[in-house]
């Protein structure tokens, strides 16, 4: 092909050159296709000498395939160079996009090393490309890497060639011929190994079924018959995962059919928050506790332990999961959660809570100068690193913290006591008027009665993804965000004119007021910082109003 005028390439060499190619993917097997690379160097891209050094498991390179001179082949095929000699070969002389080319002048330094080589000396080129019996040039082939990208992938040998037919280096044509064929060569290489570890997973199967034939009758015994739930899946391969086998109690618990088990993976019954947990404890075998779904729709928690099934000669082959089911212990530590981070007494959220949920809005950095830059009312639910400005989530009395999002965004606080059109995070500090005297006047019966109304009441009367939280005492927190400096104010209105109304305590109708004070939440505040401001603009509220005004009970 070299002897063909660039760019000119005549029809019959790029057949010549496809069909080599096709030659090099319908190889019987590896080392077929190792030996038809090196000829096909030969046959379609005009050398005299062909040599492909394969890459070893312990990384050194070995001559796997020679063409061109049955002397040579004899005398070094099988033979191995150092991965570190390869290296130093790659990385000097000339590069010529993934090609290497190490011109005779600074060749004579890697004389000594221990990568197998043949050539013969010759006089000085004549003209300036000439090619001299002892330049090297060298063909890295990568496997593939994502989207067939070569240069992302692993180096798995080294194509050397040798003697050009025209006596000359080649050109650009010759050069990106070389290159492609390269490419394709890896791309065969990486397939013909696939192709041999399949044939060989092939047998390993076909062995291992063997042997559990023999013993299968006492392993039906322990596995039908175990009083908790039992599965055999599928470890490494394309089907990796896939459930072959379940007992009785494992379809019970899942109200699954052994049938229908066995159309699914692990992966595909696992809660998709918990896919993550399963991938881990699949890959090293080990112990997760995660949900699985039944057949009505419904997650049950079970403890999921696996142990990796595998013999001496091939390794890991199966997992074998055992599968407990753990609802109930799981539904008392979720219990046990939720009134740590709950009051006890209405149900809200409580203090330390509050400042978690605060806190987890709140970056210690200061907003960015645009003010108005605000995340829209939806995106913001279920966003914990959201800015302090940005949505307040409603978790209700028995909601959970959210997860965190690898991203914060920074809003401001509405500027002044006018109304900008700035939304923001507000924080509604409320504390009851009169309370005290129902305390001392009818028990504390009745003030229970009465904070357990006043939380049914300001819960109801806030938005879904508000907060209400009870801060201590009668003091209570609203948390609301995408609010303007109107709408909280008006916020407070409703919510006081609620909690006016008369309240049915220990058979009696008493009345309680309410004190409101608004602060504004954002990034460079701590949650402290933004409820100690509003517990100051409350008590300067309730102040400001004549006494006569808060209604007691």
């Amino acid at each position: 092909m070299e002897t063909e005028s660039e760019p000119y390439v005549r029809l019959a060499s790029l057949r010549q050159l496809h069909q080599v190619m096709a030659d090099m993917n319908t190889a019987r097997s590896l080392a077929d296709t190792l030996q038809t690379v090196a000829e096909g160097v030969v046959a379609a891209l005009g050398y005299e000498l062909a040599c492909v050094n394969l890459v070893r498991p312990d990384g050194d390179l070995v001559v796997a395939a020679f063409a061109g001179n049955p002397a040579a082949e004899a005398l070094i095929t099988g033979r191995v160079g150092s991965r570190e000699s390869w290296d130093r070969r790659l990385g000097m002389g000339e590069h010529w996009g993934d090609l290497v080319f190490i011109p005779h002048t600074e060749g004579w330094v890697l004389d000594d090393d221990d990568v197998p080589q043949w050539y013969t000396d010759g006089p000085a080129p004549r003209f300036e490309d000439e090619w001299h019996p002892a330049d090297r040039l060298f063909a890295p082939m990568y496997a593939p890497g994502p989207q067939g990208n070569a240069a992302c992938g692993e180096l798995i040998g080294v194509l050397s060639v040798d003697r050009p037919r025209n006596g000359r280096r080649p050109g650009a044509w010759g050069r990106e011929a070389l290159q492609m064929y390269a490419f394709q060569a890896a791309i065969a290489i990486s397939n013909a190994r696939l192709r041999a570890n399949m044939q060989r997973a092939l047998v390993r199967l076909e062995r291992e079924q063997q042997a559990l034939r023999a013993s299968e009758e006492s392993f039906r015994q322990a596995f039908e018959y175990a009083p908790s739930g039992m599965a055999i899946a599928e470890m490494g391969g394309d089907q990796h995962g896939r459930i072959l086998r379940t007992n009785d109690a494992l379809c019970r618990l899942l109200g699954r059919p052994a049938s229908a088990m066995r159309r699914y993976s692990f992966s595909d019954l696992v809660h998709p928050e918990d896919i993550g947990t399963l991938l881990r404890t699949s890959a090293e075998g080990g112990r997760a506790e995660l949900r699985l779904g039944r057949r009505d729709g419904t997650y049950v928690w079970v403890s999921l332990r696996n142990s990796v099934v595998a013999d001496a000669a091939d390794g890991p082959r199966f997992l074998l999961t055992h599968v407990e089911d753990i609802e109930e212990r799981k539904r008392r530590e979720l219990q046990l959660a939720h009134r740590a981070s709950h009051d006890s007494l209405t149900g809200l959220p409580n203090s330390a809570e509050l400042r978690s949920r605060l806190s987890a809005r709140l970056c210690q950095r200061a907003a960015p100068p645009h003010p108005g830059i605000v995340e829209s009312h939806d995106a913001a639910y279920g966003h914990p690193a959201f800015d302090a400005i940005g949505h307040a989530f409603d978790f209700g009395p028995s909601a959970e913290p959210f997860d965190a999002y690898d991203h914060h965004v920074h809003t401001v606080a509405p500027d002044g006591d006018h109304d900008d059109g700035t939304k923001g995070l507000a924080v509604l500090f409320c504390d009851l008027d009169g309370f005290k005297s129902i305390n001392d006047r009818f028990g504390h019966n009745a003030g229970d009665a009465v904070l357990i109304e006043v939380a049914r009441r300001l819960s109801n009367g806030v938005r879904d993804g508000d907060t209400v939280a009870r801060l201590g005492g009668d003091e209570f927190v609203i948390l609301a965000d995408g609010l303007g400096r109107a709408d909280a104010q008006d916020l407070a209105v409703r919510l006081r004119n609620e909690i006016i109304q008369p309240i049915r305590a220990e058979g009696r109708a008493v009345r309680v007021g309410a004190s409101f004070g608004i602060g504004w939440a954002h990034c460079g505040m701590t949650a402290d910082e933004v409820l100690k401001s509003a517990d100051e603009r409350m008590y300067v509220e309730k102040r400001s109003r004549p006494k006569q005004h808060r209604r007691a009970g």
